[in-house]
């Protein structure tokens, strides 16, 4: 496998750690962003949007974080990571959809200013951050893992990069305990890999 990806990217990164966590032999290839490698045409006859991550599976073309990561669950068999109990497999979805819509306009735009200069009005995403932070320290409450497993899943991975490096886009993860030692738990994971830091935000 061939993933196509930037390391300042939480998107790429949640892809990447997955990968590592799941033993999945691979090869890394950095995408240039700030070269515009991603609109050049070899890019994007992968990814006609222009976006890392991209998976490359002999042949099968995968592009989107999320899709990357439920690819490699179904690849690696029946496991922890993608439970096929209905009940179990909708909270993994939920969360899988908390990733692309409140990460991503919480704790990613608001990181997305600091580090890339995004033109994102900074109230209302770390606003957004904050609302998600404060419903994941609730669901951490009683279970070690956000889709209320035994072990992780998908979910976990799917929320880690952006919510580890919050802090990067001005968001506090200082009145968020659970939160804080659920990182922890993933770092701990066999096959773990950081997310690269960057010196933004409360982190400068």
């Amino acid at each position: 496998m061939k993933l196509y990806h930037y390391p300042l990217s939480g998107h790429a990164h949640r892809a990447a750690l997955f990968l590592s966590l799941t033993g999945v032999p691979h090869e890394l290839i950095e995408i240039d962003l700030s070269a515009g490698e991603h609109k050049q045409p070899a890019f994007l006859a992968l990814n006609t949007f222009g976006e890392v991550p991209v998976l490359d599976d002999d042949g099968v073309v995968i592009a989107d974080s999320l899709a990357i990561l439920v690819y490699i669950a179904r690849k690696v068999g029946p496991s922890h990571w993608l439970p096929t109990e209905p009940a179990a497999e909708a909270q993994v979805q939920r969360w899988l959809s908390v990733a692309a819509g409140k990460t991503a306009y919480g704790a990613c735009a608001a990181r997305l200013i600091t580090v890339f200069g995004a033109p994102f009005n900074a109230e209302e995403v770390i606003g957004r951050a904050y609302a998600t932070l404060a419903v994941m320290e609730q669901t951490l409450r009683d279970q070690r893992w956000l889709a209320s497993t035994a072990q992780p899943t998908l979910a976990d991975i799917a929320l880690y990069s952006y919510t580890a490096r919050a802090p990067e886009g001005n968001v506090d993860l200082a009145s968020y305990p659970r939160v804080q030692a659920w990182l922890r738990q993933v770092e701990e994971l066999p096959g773990f890999i950081p997310f690269q830091r960057t010196r933004a935000g409360l982190d400068a």
